[in-house]
């Protein structure tokens, strides 16, 4: 399955695809907590809904933490 937007449209230049791929795994669990949580049905995959959240800015890469942080 490919998700779009692809992720070298995603990383800018010196990040590695690995970063991101935990980066967007670490968001997509944050995303099916949430939902458990608030006992809410998500019709999209949280790994689809943690890829948007990249690709739109809502979230950017950190490489020394290999984290997702909002965008301020």
């Amino acid at each position: 399955m490919i998700f779009k937007p692809a992720m070298s449209q995603i990383l800018k230049e010196g990040e590695s695809y690995y970063s991101l791929v935990v980066a967007v795994a670490k968001r997509a669990r944050e995303i099916a907590e949430e939902a458990e949580a608030n006992h809410t049905v998500l019709v999209e995959k949280p790994v689809q809904l943690a890829v948007e959240d990249f690709a739109s800015g809502k979230y950017k890469l950190t490489e020394s933490e290999l984290i997702g942080v909002p965008e301020e």
